[in-house]
């Protein structure tokens, strides 16, 4: 690694934001794998704490405020439809509308892409621990149909076909988004 990326990896956690941040995510990654679920008590302030690193942050309050709203409402709204399709999980919506608080909509876009990778690799991992690599390709095409095609009706779990298992996605947006703000901090996001 060069002194440049080190200086850089180095230089992550003393941003009190960041700092604040991945503790958050660690916290609803640990409580997701003991519990499954990611609770409110977790997201719901952290949603304020990032509003509020994000209006200090900011040009002025009122534009980190704004930034920090609209990275609220990116992260909520871009899940929103796959907590629709019973994919994901509330909690799993409220922590990346958390995530969104801290990043603004367009970082918040870039974490997401990241973590659309992580999770889908946790998923392939997930299915071929179970032996169920075709019963995920065959939800996962009923996933698409369902939301693509009108009148189809929604997907559901068990019902449309069976559920290779549960996986606790809170995990995959927790690393996914320290994957995303390494690769920030080292200039490449």
């Amino acid at each position: 690694m060069t002194d440049t990326a080190t200086a850089a990896l180095a230089a992550l956690p003393v941003n009190l934001s960041v700092a604040v941040l991945v503790l958050l995510l660690g916290l609803a990654a640990w409580t997701d794998w003991r519990t499954m679920r990611i609770p409110n008590w977790l997201t719901v302030p952290g949603m304020a704490w990032g509003l509020y690193f994000s209006a200090i942050h900011g040009v002025s309050v009122g534009a980190g405020l704004l930034s920090g709203a609209l990275g609220l409402a990116t992260g909520l709204l871009m899940l929103l439809p796959l907590f629709a399709l019973r994919v994901l999980g509330a909690g799993d919506v409220k922590l990346m509308a958390m995530v969104g608080a801290f990043l603004g909509a367009l970082a918040t876009f870039k974490a997401l892409l990241v973590i659309g990778i992580v999770g889908g690799v946790a998923a392939l991992l997930f299915a071929v621990s179970h032996r169920a690599l075709g019963q995920l390709a065959v939800n996962a095409r009923d996933i698409v149909q369902s939301a693509a095609l009108p009148g189809v009706g929604l997907w559901r779990p068990g019902v449309s076909g069976p559920s290779i298992g549960k996986l606790p996605y809170g995990i995959s947006i927790a690393l996914g988004t320290v994957v995303f703000l390494v690769l920030r901090q080292l200039g490449f996001a």
